[in-house]
């Protein structure tokens, strides 16, 4: 059977139209509970902050279930705008190839994930709007202006870079900053919620250095853009033991073949099929580079707790444990669904987490 064409946009009025009507069901219950313009506006950003920690979790999902392919064609699925319309296409694809990667279930796991995607883009031009809104009016400080503006922006990106994890057939460059986005987006969120939370009120936070707490957000970006990119190359299983890989302190490795970025799923540069070494590699610099970030972040909850800060301490010291013991049950257990999707969701808590930190502001 002949593949569809990558885009096809006969399907978005209905999917946009879905992805709306999914976004209006919680915003008209959140504004529908506040009384005043300021609180519907915090309730809003709160719950936008939740859906697209939701949607960044079900996105990994979507990747570890092999679904990124379920529908090959973008936005819809085979020129329709919901698997059951594509039915015989489907069926078709999946008799040719009974695991895929098209299937019924992947189909639906894959639209899934783009009906969720449209409706937190409409929650968050929404909540731009509210923005505007209530900086005309002059009421209290909210986010600053390039706050909403540029989370808009960005999830369209992210949209863009969606479409072409699909039409680019899991581009593991793609693929990579697909997810990066999705922490990106956490963080925009995160100071729309705290910048609201604050009313414009300095909040005294602590004598740690913001060096410090920059340091910690920049360390675990890039173990999370190091773990994504294990992920979208399939390399979490090139080591099976730990702490040794392959029963070796130092592996054979392929640094030049696995850290080349432009190249298809599972290939060199070349076009050669990519080789064991490479993979061996880019797993064994994300299990490396672990060590770095453990490092910063116990220095930092030790600098948080010394400076009397203990919940975000005590967060931070939990989250790090979690994602430690996430990442080494991936290896040790075969990369079972529920840890890595613990891993996935850790990651984007301490992004968080750490994001609200930096964003608070010091007592005049």
């Amino acid at each position: 059977m002949p593949m569809p064409v990558a885009y096809n946009l006969a399907p978005a009025g209905n999917i946009l139209l879905l992805g709306l009507f999914l976004a209006l069901m919680p915003a008209w219950w959140v504004l529908k509970r506040q009384p005043t313009a300021a609180g519907r506006y915090r309730a809003l950003a709160v719950l936008t902050l939740f859906l697209t920690f939701d949607l960044v979790l079900f996105g990994a999902f979507t990747r570890l279930s092999d679904s990124g392919l379920g529908c090959p064609d973008w936005p819809g699925c085979y020129g329709q705008s919901n698997p059951l319309a594509a039915h015989a296409d489907i069926s078709s694809a999946q008799s040719g190839m009974p695991t895929g990667p098209v299937t019924h279930g992947k189909a639906w796991i894959e639209m899934v994930h783009r009906y969720m995607a449209t409706g937190v883009g409409a929650l968050i031009t929404l909540l731009a709007l509210m923005h505007a809104w209530l900086r005309k009016r002059a009421s209290p400080s909210v986010a600053p202006s390039w706050v909403p503006l540029l989370s808009v922006f960005w999830v369209c990106m992210q949209g863009a870079f969606g479409a072409l994890t699909v039409t680019m057939k899991l581009f593991p460059l793609i693929v990579t900053l697909h997810l990066l986005g999705g922490l990106g987006l956490l963080a925009l969120l995160t100071l729309q919620v705290r910048a609201d939370a604050m009313d414009g009120k300095p909040v005294r936070i602590s004598p740690v250095p913001r060096m410090w707490l920059v340091s910690g957000l920049t360390v675990v970006m890039l173990q999370a853009a190091l773990g994504a990119w294990v992920s979208s190359n399939y390399a979490v299983l090139a080591c099976d033991t730990f702490p040794l890989c392959q029963d070796q302190v130092w592996p054979v490795m392929d640094f030049i073949s696995g850290f080349s970025l432009w190249r298809e799923l599972g290939q060199s540069v070349g076009g050669d099929m990519l080789p064991f070494a490479a993979l061996t590699a880019i797993h064994m610099v994300h299990r490396l580079f672990a060590l770095v970030v453990l490092v910063v972040l116990v220095n930092l909850v030790r600098r948080l707790w010394q400076s009397g800060l203990h919940k975000p301490a005590t967060w931070l010291a939990v989250l790090t444990g979690a994602q430690l013991l996430t990442g080494i049950s991936n290896v040790i257990l075969g990369w079972p669904m529920l840890a890595a999707l613990l891993h996935t969701g850790g990651a984007g808590a301490l992004v968080m987490v750490l994001t609200s930190l930096i964003a608070q502001k010091e007592a005049a």
